[in-house]
C-alpha cells in the first residue's frame, strides 16, 4: 500500500495527489487535509492522477479539498471508475434529508390503544407470576417458624394499619354523613326519610367501608412499598440479600403482605362503624330520627350478611394491593426517576384492579342472592 499524499506546489496553484486514498490511511490524509485547505482558492488546480487506490473514505476527503478549490471537477487525472465513485459519494453526502412523515392523529391513536393493552396484558401476566412466587415462599415459610419475621410483620402492622386509624376513621365519617344528606334529599320527595338508615347501612357494610379502605390504603401503603422496595433496589441492597443466601421475597415481601393482611380487615370494619355513625349523626340533627329509632333499624333491616359480603372481600383487596406494591418496587431500574414513575404507577395500578375485582365482586353476589 503506498502511503497517501496531498502536498501543495510551491507557486500555491496546484496540489498534487498520490498513493492510496484508502480508509486505512484516512488519519493521515485527514491531518494534511486540514492543513491544506486553507490556503486554497478557486484558482488551484488539483492534480490526481498519482492517486491509486481509493474508497469512500479517500473521496469524502477529496470533496473537501474540491469544495475549498471551488469545484470537485477541477480535479484533474482521475480515472473512470473514480470519478464514478467520487459523483456518487458527492451525491450521498449533499442528498437532501428526508421529510419527516407527517403524524396521523388515527394512527397514533390506534397505535398507543394498542401499545396500552400491551402492556396491560404484560404487567397482568407479571402480576400472576409474582403471586405464584409470593403463595409458593409463604407456603414453604408457613411451617419453619425459623422463617418467620414477627419483628418486620408487627412493624408493617404498625405502619400499615394503627397509622392508618385516624385518616380511614375521618374520611369514612364524612363520606357516611354526604351518604345520607344525598339519600334523605330524594327519600324526601317520597316521605321515606327514614329509610336512610338502610341506605348507609347497606353500602358501607357492603360497598362503602371497604373500598374506601382499599384505596387509602392503595394510596398510602401501597405507594410506601414500591418506594421502600424501590430505593432498596437503587441502593443495591437487594442485591446484597440474595449475596446473603436470602430470598427478597421472603425477607421484604412476605411481611408487608402478611401486615396487610391483618390490617386491611380491621380497617375495614373501622370504616364501616365510622361511615354508619357519620349517617346517624345526619340522620339524628338533620332527619329527626332518633338514635333509638336508627339502632332499632338498624338491628331489624339489615342482615348479617351485607357484613360478610364486605368483610370477605378485604384480605382479597389487600393481598392484591401489597403484591403490586412490591412488585412495582422490584421494577425499580436505579433512578429517582425511576422510582416516582412506578409509584405512581403502583397506585393508579391498585386503584384499578380493586375497584374492577369489587365491580366483579359485587356481580358475583348479586346473581347468588347475597
Amino acid at each position: 500500500m503506498q502511503p497517501a499524499t496531498a502536498t501543495l506546489a510551491a507557486d500555491g496553484g496546484r496540489v498534487t495527489l498520490s498513493g492510496d486514498w484508502v480508509l486505512a490511511q484516512a488519519p493521515a490524509l485527514a491531518g494534511q487535509v486540514e492543513r491544506l485547505r486553507p490556503r486554497l482558492d478557486a484558482s488551484t488546480v488539483l492534480d490526481a492522477s498519482g492517486i491509486g487506490r481509493l474508497d469512500t473514505a479517500g473521496a469524502t476527503l477529496l470533496l473537501r479539498l474540491g469544495e475549498d478549490a471551488g469545484d470537485t471537477a477541477r480535479l484533474d487525472g482521475l480515472g473512470a471508475h473514480q470519478r464514478e465513485l467520487l459523483d456518487a459519494v458527492a451525491r450521498a453526502v449533499h442528498a437532501p434529508a428526508a421529510a419527516p412523515p407527517r403524524p396521523n392523529g388515527v394512527v397514533e391513536l390506534l397505535a398507543n390503544a394498542g401499545k396500552a393493552v400491551e402492556n396491560f396484558w404484560h404487567d397482568l401476566i407479571e402480576l400472576v407470576g409474582f403471586v405464584g412466587l409470593i403463595l409458593s415462599e409463604l407456603a414453604g415459610s408457613v411451617w419453619r417458624p425459623r422463617r418467620w419475621r414477627v419483628t418486620s410483620l408487627f412493624f408493617h402492622i404498625e405502619q400499615t394499619g394503627l397509622n392508618a386509624v385516624p385518616i380511614v376513621a375521618l374520611l369514612s365519617f364524612l363520606v357516611g354523613a354526604v351518604v345520607a344528606f344525598l339519600g334523605a334529599t330524594i327519600l324526601r320527595d317520597f316521605g321515606a326519610t327514614v329509610f336512610t338508615v338502610e341506605l348507609i347501612s347497606y353500602s358501607f357494610l357492603r360497598e362503602f367501608g371497604v373500598l374506601l379502605t382499599a384505596i387509602m390504603v392503595a394510596g398510602r401503603s401501597g405507594s410506601a412499598f414500591t418506594a421502600q422496595i424501590g430505593s432498596m433496589k437503587a441502593r443495591e441492597e437487594v442485591d446484597a440479600i440474595r449475596t446473603m443466601g436470602l430470598s427478597p421475597v421472603q425477607v421484604l415481601v412476605l411481611p408487608r403482605v402478611l401486615a396487610l393482611l391483618i390490617s386491611m380487615p380491621l380497617l375495614s370494619f373501622l370504616a364501616m362503624i365510622a361511615g354508619i355513625v357519620g349517617g346517624a349523626m345526619v340522620c339524628v340533627y338533620v332527619l329527626d330520627i332518633s338514635p333509638g329509632m336508627f339502632m332499632y333499624r338498624l338491628q331489624e333491616m339489615t342482615q348479617a350478611r351485607h357484613f360478610w359480603v364486605g368483610m370477605v372481600k378485604a384480605p382479597l383487596f389487600a393481598f392484591l394491593i401489597a403484591a403490586i406494591g412490591c412488585l412495582e418496587g422490584f421494577k425499580v431500574s436505579g433512578s429517582a426517576e425511576s422510582v416516582g414513575a412506578h409509584t405512581t404507577s403502583s397506585v393508579v395500578q391498585s386503584i384499578f384492579v380493586v375497584i374492577l375485582v369489587d365491580a366483579l365482586a359485587a356481580i358475583f353476589f348479586m346473581e347468588i342472592g347475597w
